[in-house]
């Protein structure tokens, strides 16, 4: 198995990669050829899906960067991390998410499920038909009722 974390920053890169030549060669690079993409905005597969997303998510969030938030868990050819959509490094976050990637023996990424912590209330898809509702996460609390995180603490 290959470095998960190195994986996950080439990910995330892709994600920050301004020139649409260069991103479409690190995804050639880095996904297998069906891979598929998930979110709760979007389900594509294949290199120019997964590029068509990135490239509306560029388009749409203009001068902001992914991070990573955290460290990156991974066992058997899979790892789960946070992000932060960022308009300066180290600063409070306007989206947060949160992705499961899974990867090939050779390290190539195979599949990618992500999920949103915070999305701002404006802020949808381009490729979705119908934007995101204005809460937190789907079918989650939005307020601090004291909603239990996957970590055991509460908002």
């Amino acid at each position: 198995m290959s470095d998960l974390t190195t994986t996950v920053d080439r990910y995330l890169a892709i994600w920050n990669e301004a020139d649409a030549d260069k991103r479409a060669a690190a995804i050639a690079e880095l996904f297998t050829a069906d891979a598929p993409y998930i979110d709760p905005l979007a389900a594509v597969e294949g290199h120019e899906g997964f590029g068509a997303v990135v490239a509306g998510a560029r388009e749409q969030f203009k001068g902001l960067t992914f991070e990573l938030h955290g460290t990156v868990d991974a066992h058997h050819n899979q790892a789960r991390f946070q992000w932060g959509l960022v308009t300066e490094p180290g600063t409070e976050p306007i989206a947060i998410g949160f992705d499961v990637l899974v990867a090939d023996e050779a390290g190539r990424i195979k599949a990618v499920y992500g999920f949103l912590d915070k999305v701002p209330a404006a802020a949808f898809h381009p490729l979705a038909s119908d934007p995101p509702p204005a809460t937190a996460r789907p079918g989650r609390p939005t307020g601090k009722e004291g909603a239990s995180r996957h970590d055991g603490s509460t908002r």
